[in-house]
């Protein structure tokens, strides 16, 4: 019976504090709508709006390049030369490139 005196004792005396604790560890942590949850959620949108932009700025270079292609048909011939190595018959080519998306199986393997 002591020890239950004793802590109802220490319970009452801090219970302010101790109400205050719990109540900061779940606006903190315990809660689906934490401080923690929405410091990840904020850094997850931040990266994903970084990604957006990226796509945006792909899109748009894609974009112009086919309106190029559209303008020019020799642009055709300028992109199947640099993108897929193609060449004329009378033509070497030879790829001085550290890119490892440039040097592909298939390049190795007809030259």
């Amino acid at each position: 019976m002591e020890k239950a005196s004793l802590i109802y004792a220490i319970l009452s005396k801090y219970k302010y504090l101790i109400t205050i604790v719990i109540g900061l560890f779940v606006v903190c942590f315990a809660d689906s709508n934490s401080f923690y949850r929405r410091m990840v959620l904020h850094y997850e949108i931040m990266e994903l709006k970084s990604e957006i932009e990226y796509y945006n700025n792909v899109y748009k270079n894609d974009q112009k390049q086919l309106r190029d292609l559209d303008r020019d048909p020799r642009n055709i011939e300028r992109i199947a030369r640099e993108r897929y190595f193609m060449k004329a018959d009378d033509e070497d080519i030879y790829v001085l490139s550290s890119d490892p998306r440039s040097s592909t199986p298939e390049m190795t393997a007809t030259e």
